[in-house]
């Protein structure tokens, strides 16, 4: 399949210093709807012979060039081949319109990963894991329970954007009325963007930040619109997602099948993080002794982007833990 020409960057430019003991490239593949998508590749330096290797997404709504790199370098840094890739529809990947979200489109991106990495010379085809992070851990989820070549997941801080879609945060809009309400507004905005020809934009992350803010926005704040973690690419940072851009979530729940994974799932989350009853009820779904979920003590929800200057992340645990089912 012919792929995309995409104009990447090649300078590094992400929010986190390169490090001296990987190898970095950009890279480009393909999904089976023909999307062409962006990946920064991350090798140990030096390394020789076939490799266990990751996938790396998320946060919803961020680009390769935050939280996912940051995974995937530290985890070339311990010695699997890597890459952290940009969603169809956004960063640098192709697709049209874009700021659009697709839990299929989106599930099929993990897998599409995984059949790039299969094909690699310097990849063993037979250990291949995942990592998603935010909104990218119930993707993973739900790439894992599709597709048995991947061995292990890993969802760090993970939401379930179709529950959130079909609930609101803590099940504050799980009615009836409140979803039809919801979706006679994306009605209405779809009939405006094809008479305007355009796509209004929902906005990413408040700016400036409401003093009444609950404490997990000004925690998002305080990673997408800093120098912490703002990136010119990710729309979280920027003017977020298309108004109707996330509509499909809220039919299309993504975990039906996570009691049917058979290979390793662990989930990550902060003690303290708004989001942690998301991983809570995936762990609930999943079956067998090789599912785990690790509470990371006294962290938040973005505390697992990139470490939130307490060394949150618990990459010994991700190190273990792919050995383990990647050997």
């Amino acid at each position: 399949m012919q792929e995309e020409v995409l104009n990447l960057v090649q300078e590094w430019d992400k929010v986190f210093p390169q490090s001296e003991a990987v190898d970095h490239e950009k890279v480009t593949f393909h999904n089976r709807y023909g999307i062409t998508l962006a990946a920064d590749l991350y090798k140990p330096k030096g390394a020789t012979g076939k490799l266990a290797a990751l996938a790396v997404s998320g946060p919803f709504g961020a680009c390769k060039e935050q939280s996912s790199g940051l995974y995937a370098q530290a985890m070339a840094e311990r010695g699997f081949l890597t890459i952290a890739f940009d969603p169809s529809y956004t960063g640098e990947s192709g697709g049209q319109p874009r700021f659009v979200a697709s839990p299929d489109i989106n599930t099929e991106d993990f897998l599409a990963a995984v059949d790039y990495l299969s094909c690699r010379d310097d990849v063993e085809a037979s250990a291949i894991g995942i990592i998603g992070i935010c909104g990218w851990g119930g993707m993973a989820i739900n790439a894992a329970a599709l597709d048995p070549r991947i061995r292990a997941t890993v969802a760090s801080t993970m939401y379930d954007m179709t529950r959130i879609a079909r609930e609101g945060y803590f099940g504050s809009a799980d009615t009836k009325e409140a979803r039809a309400e919801q979706r006679a507004a994306w009605a209405k905005q779809r009939t405006e963007d094809y008479a305007s020809g355009t796509y209004a934009r929902g906005g990413g992350v408040v700016d400036p930040l409401p003093e009444d803010a609950p404490d997990f926005v000004a925690d998002y704040h305080a990673y997408y619109k800093t120098d912490r973690g703002y990136h010119e690419r990710s729309g979280n940072s920027n003017d977020g997602w298309n108004v109707t851009g996330t509509m499909s979530l809220i039919n299309q729940p993504i975990l039906t099948m996570a009691g049917e994974i058979d290979n390793a799932v662990l989930l990550i989350h902060g003690e303290k993080a708004h989001s942690r009853y998301f991983s809570e009820g995936a762990f609930e779904l999943l079956q067998g002794d090789n599912k785990e979920l690790v509470i990371i003590e006294g962290a938040t929800h973005t505390d697992l982007y990139d470490g939130g200057g307490k060394d949150a992340i618990p990459f010994d645990k991700l190190e273990s833990f792919f050995k383990e089912y990647l050997a």
